[in-house]
């Protein structure tokens, strides 16, 4: 994006779908997911959501496919809410990083430090 107006569009578009999603789906399984950041073309004919669901994989995928199905009344719904003579089409993509922090932080969690030399591990029989 290399103007003001695809980023405020972007922004516009990532809270309005926040609000959409949560207050007027139906499906309580959308209620699990996070809108992370919208990237809009220069043209302004595209917008990507990236969107983190909370869930297992299967809970993931099903919920990924809900957006797919329900991409046309999302976005006659911001049609509705944004003035626009076209509202940008919408893909939505599956935001990993919150999985792959939360692996590098396990990972990490298994690395212990090595002993330093001189020091006595304590144990059960000595007195």
């Amino acid at each position: 994006m290399s103007g003001r107006r695809p980023l405020r569009l972007a922004e516009t578009i990532q809270a309005e779908l926040a609000d959409i999603l949560h207050r007027e789906a139906r499906d309580p399984r959308l209620h699990f997911l996070t809108i992370t950041h919208v990237e809009v073309s220069d043209d302004l004919r595209r917008a990507t959501v990236h969107v983190s669901v909370l869930g297992s994989e299967e809970e993931k995928a099903e919920t990924m496919e809900m957006l797919q199905r329900a991409k046309g009344f999302l976005r006659s719904q911001l049609a509705s809410r944004l003035r626009l003579r076209r509202v940008p089409e919408l893909a939505f993509v599956a935001d990993r990083s919150l999985d792959n922090a939360l692996r590098v932080w396990q990972l990490l969690e298994g690395i212990k430090p090595p002993e330093e030399p001189g020091e006595e591990t304590e144990s059960p029989n000595n007195e």
